[in-house]
């Protein structure tokens, strides 16, 4: 699916809950996958450390299958991670 896809899909459940997030998806810049652990599979829209305390759970089918952490201010997406074990393709990739 790639890296498109998923933002589309998180477009797609935020506009379900009526989040105002959904806006920012398309702008968010992509800074790669978190380098904190080495099973870490976070994929990055804000500088490592940027995130706050907020997390934000995406459902489809009563499962979460997406989780956006934001920043203090709850006015972006600083982190993504998918749960449902999908290939994120080359985007999940680790340079290290």
């Amino acid at each position: 699916m790639g890296l498109a896809g998923e933002a589309a899909e998180i477009v797609e459940l935020l506009r379900a809950e009526d989040e105002s997030l959904a806006e920012v998806v398309a702008d968010l810049p992509y800074h790669g996958p978190c380098t904190c652990t080495a099973t870490c599979i976070n994929l990055l829209t804000a500088p490592f450390g940027s995130s706050g305390s907020t997390m934000m759970q995406l459902e489809r089918d009563g499962m979460d299958v997406i989780w956006l952490s934001l920043d203090p201010c709850r006015t972006t997406i600083t982190d993504i991670e998918v749960l449902d074990g999908r290939d994120l393709g080359p985007y999940a990739q680790r340079s290290d």
